[in-house]
């Protein structure tokens, strides 16, 4: 039925515009108590789905990718489709607009978006206002929150740590795991923030500020697939250094190759089919390369059950859904649970 009816009609307008009326809808039903009718439709419930990993126990291993509830404004409504975990964010310090637009943009004959939204965001006061919201640990209606933050883009590099500083604290004691993204191309000069120096750095403020809480949260680092192999082995080197939990891998490239849709030259962060394969190399080479030292986040182009299990395979402890979720619709995410249960 998604895919039939409801991907074209949702197609046939603005991708901006049907993100927040979807939004609206999601709301609106759950508002008027079909919260419970989405939970037995696509929520998929087993121990054996269960993983843990950096001391979180998640009871599945599907979770939503940060980008998609950016506010933390649907998380409880989004969790009863099945994700096993939302990210929320990239929230900044400050509220922002991000880029002008038009600035989303579908690339259907290639199953692939290209944004550059820019860290559009309220702030994160506000979203620490709506996570005031969700049941303490323990509560099994607590939704596992992910905070992916980043920088204002009027922050300049030099002065960076300082806005993830401001992020860390104000979420920490409503998030059970951090992203820290320095790998959007949207922002200018935010990836300059991989490179090895400021990124050591950058984490190892994060981890002493982390290591003095009474009970430290989990710190993962989200990296472009657009890297080399040199810079992959300084990636692992500094988790090695710095001693962080583990990498989500990867964001959007910049990449436009083998695309055939009319978007294809918009500026901005592409993601969805194209990405599957260099995703997916990506995730092998660090788990290899590391001998498995960290856990992995696996998301980039999964568009299938068949999708994630090679992201599993490849050396992927959990994965993460975006633009298969658009593009396949909510029905992927129990797919893809079922398909695990099946081998486990």
């Amino acid at each position: 039925m998604y895919k039939s009816i409801i991907r074209p009609l949702f197609f046939s307008f603005d991708p901006e515009k049907i993100h927040h009326f979807t939004f609206s809808m999601i709301r609106f039903s759950n508002l008027i108590g079909l919260g419970g009718a989405f939970r037995s439709v696509y929520k998929f419930e087993n121990p054996k789905l269960e993983r843990e990993l950096f001391g979180i126990k998640f009871p599945n291993p599907v979770g939503l990718a940060a980008g998609f509830d950016k506010d933390a404004k649907l998380y409880k409504e989004l969790s009863n489709l099945g994700f096993g975990f939302i990210e929320i964010g990239t929230v900044t310090p400050k509220p922002q607009d991000g880029n002008e637009k038009p600035r989303i943009f579908r690339l259907i004959e290639d199953e692939a978006i290209i944004n550059r939204m820019g860290f559009n965001n309220g702030g994160v006061v506000e979203a620490v206002e709506r996570l005031k919201n969700n049941p303490v640990q323990g509560d099994k209606k607590r939704v596992l929150i992910g905070g992916n933050i980043g920088k204002n883009k009027i922050t300049p590099n030099e002065e960076a740590v300082n806005d993830y500083i401001i992020c860390f604290e104000a979420l920490f004691d409503y998030v059970d795991y951090f992203v820290v993204n320095v790998s959007s191309p949207n922002t200018p000069n935010l990836r300059a923030l991989q490179e090895k120096k400021p990124l050591t750095d950058l984490l190892q403020t994060l981890q002493d500020k982390n290591n003095l809480k009474h009970k430290r949260k989990p710190i993962l680092l989200k990296i472009a697939p657009d890297l080399t192999d040199e810079q992959l082995l300084d990636i692992i080197d500094i988790v090695s250094i710095t001693k962080i939990d583990g990498v989500i891998a990867t964001n959007t490239t910049i990449s436009r190759d083998g695309i055939s849709s009319e978007n294809k030259n918009e500026m901005g962060g592409l993601s969805g089919k194209p990405l599957t394969k260099r995703a997916t190399e990506v995730i092998r080479f660090l788990s290899e390369k590391s001998n498995k030292a960290f856990p992995i986040i696996g998301v980039g182009g999964i568009h299938s059950a068949e999708d994630a299990l090679e992201k599993l395979d490849a050396g992927a402890d959990l994965i993460q859904l975006y633009t298969g979720f658009i593009y396949e619709g909510p029905g992927l995410i129990k797919e893809i649970n079922q398909a695990i249960l099946k081998r486990a």
